[in-house]
């Protein structure tokens, strides 16, 4: 832990060196000693360090500086670091000031120089301030602070990308913080700014975009081998499964993930039915357990980096990432995975990110605490949404076409759902509009038999409706069903067309596309189980096919 920091300013070196030397030589231990002789300097130096979360227990300045007195010095240090105790070194001409000093800076002492001997003096003053001082001190957040608007798309997809990478930080709402403006004043920021990201070394990221984010915090790695045996391309669950068994079996593997690690199922806030968690797991805590057990394996993660074509040149795979990157490899395994379908109401689109949100969403579920909030869905993701959402929100209503959950629900989360008093299962219903000023407001649902709408107040609504496959980015080469799942295997031979291309004497692995040496897993799968379990299963073993893969090239 880092230790608080004594701060002490006098013009005159010669007693600056005095006090420096009496402090260290009593505090060391348990304080910082910083002394300076430039007071604008110092004033620069404490809001860096209230940028780096630093705490300052104590400010020691002169009285006479000529760059300003001291204590205009100290009423300065009161704008930033208001808890700190303030102490004024003066001569006996300056007492007068000193006493006037004491309500307008809330000067804890003045001490007159010289203060021989220090035991005397000076420690019993300093203990008595310091134990004032510990006994109120609470340690500020060591980490990123983001500060912003709780109803910002902007904000939101910071959040969102630090949450879901397992990234700590503290979310400084700037309606309902005054430490968030505290920051912004001392800073001379405006709420124009915003969001603003505090780093963990003090400096200041304004509006980044997610790639200058991750950038800067050190989740972007180098492209560090000119091959790879296989990239991954998606780090949900099968992408991470592919990626344990790959690097545990020697093969030099790369994770390519255009978000973050852990797909949809990485948002979840329970998962109850995978196999060896009797009392379940986070899709977090999931996502976290497979990249540490990737990475100590020796498989390297690539993120947030988007991959937009794939070329083959002879037996050798190319991929070009969005920023024009290439990447050479021997395989590829494709588990890119799914995103929710949009919904394509009234309003919805106006209020994506400011309190409209697709999947869980968990960042902003404090944000929902005695409200009533919406959600629209009714397979698994929704289910554990709700129950995840019904320890924050006054009430959670379910929004579902048919008239009941059993259809695509486990019943498990059913059961849980009839369970808790502040859920409600809206059957037999749509909505209609999403209305409000600057944020979601307002919903208007229909009950489809009746056709009767009503109007709630909504905090928020969390959208799981459906499956979209991420393949757009695919070429025509890659063989896709109807609604765009990657066909493979045996399932391939169907389509008359596929013989005309397909060279090789054997017929495609199990879980190989219609290009040889490409794979996929998962849900973007056509055929896929959609479960974590399956989805894990089909990512270990597509490397096993990858080696086979290999092996005859």
């Amino acid at each position: 832990m880092e230790k608080p920091i004594i701060f002490s300013i006098d013009d005159d070196q010669q007693v600056l060196n005095a006090i420096a030397r009496d402090l260290k030589t009593k505090y060391n231990n348990q304080y910082k000693i910083i002394s300076t002789t430039s007071a604008k300097e110092a004033l620069e130096r404490i809001t860096e360090l209230k940028n780096e979360a630093r705490a300052i227990a104590m400010f020691i300045c002169d009285q006479r500086m000529p760059e300003m007195e001291g204590v205009e010095f100290l009423e300065e240090t009161l704008k930033i670091y208001p808890e700190a105790k303030r102490i004024l070194l003066t001569a006996y001409s300056d007492t007068e000031a000193a006493i006037n000093a004491i309500n307008k800076v809330q000067l804890d002492y003045y001490l007159m120089k010289p203060w021989d001997p220090a035991e005397e003096k000076l420690y019993p003053v300093i203990d008595d301030l310091l134990a004032d001082w510990q006994s109120d001190y609470k340690p500020d957040f060591k980490g990123l602070r983001v500060i912003g608007y709780q109803y910002s798309p902007f904000s939101h997809n910071i959040k969102d990308y630090l949450a879901a990478n397992l990234i700590p930080y503290l979310w400084l709402d700037i309606e309902k913080n005054p430490e968030a403006q505290k920051l912004l004043d001392i800073n001379t920021l405006t709420k124009e700014n915003l969001p603003v990201v505090f780093l963990d070394d003090g400096s200041i990221l304004k509006q980044p975009d997610i790639a200058a984010l991750a950038e800067n915090i050190g989740t972007n790695p180098e492209i560090t081998a000119e091959i790879y045996d296989v990239v991954i391309i998606g780090a949900g669950p099968a992408g991470l499964a592919a990626a344990v068994y790959g690097a545990s079996e020697g093969l030099r593997t790369l994770v390519v993930e255009r978000k973050a690690p852990g797909g949809q199922a990485g948002t979840s806030s329970r998962i109850e039915n995978y196999l060896g968690f009797p009392s379940g797991l986070t899709g977090a805590d999931l996502t976290r357990r497979a990249i540490s057990q990737a990475r100590r394996l020796g498989a390297e993660f690539l993120s947030p980096k988007e991959v937009v074509d794939i070329k083959e040149v002879e037996n050798y795979k190319i991929l070009t990432l969005g920023d024009g990157q290439e990447i050479n490899c021997r395989s590829i395994i494709i588990t890119t995975g799914v995103d929710y379908r949009k919904l394509d109401t009234k309003g919805i689109e106006d209020f994506t990110g400011a309190g409209v949100y697709y999947g869980a969403a968990i960042t902003e579920a404090s944000a929902c605490k005695n409200k009533s909030v919406y959600i629209v869905g009714g397979g698994n993701s929704a289910g554990q949404s709700a129950v995840y959402l019904s320890k924050f929100a006054d009430k959670v209503y379910i929004i579902i076409r048919r008239d009941s959950l059993s259809y695509t629900m486990s019943s498990y989360l059913i059961q849980q759902i009839a369970d808790l008093p502040n859920i409600e299962v809206l059957t037999d219903t749509e909505v209609r509009e999403a209305k409000g000023d600057t944020h979601l407001e307002n919903l208007i649902i229909e009950h489809l038999p009746t056709g009767e709408t009503t109007t709630g107040d909504a905090a928020a609504l969390y959208i799981f409706i459906g499956a979209k496959p991420f393949t757009d980015w695919l070429g025509a080469s890659v063989r896709r069903d109807q609604k765009g799942f990657i066909e493979t295997g045996r399932d391939l031979t169907a389509y008359p067309e596929f013989t005309k291309s397909w060279k090789l004497s054997r017929d495609p692995f199990l879980l190989e596309t219609s290009l040889p040496g490409i794979f996929a897993a998962g849900d973007v799968r056509s055929g896929a189980m959609n479960r974590v379990a399956s989805a894990v299963g089909e990512g270990s073993m597509a490397i096993s096919f990858v080696h086979k893969y290999l092996a005859e090239n």
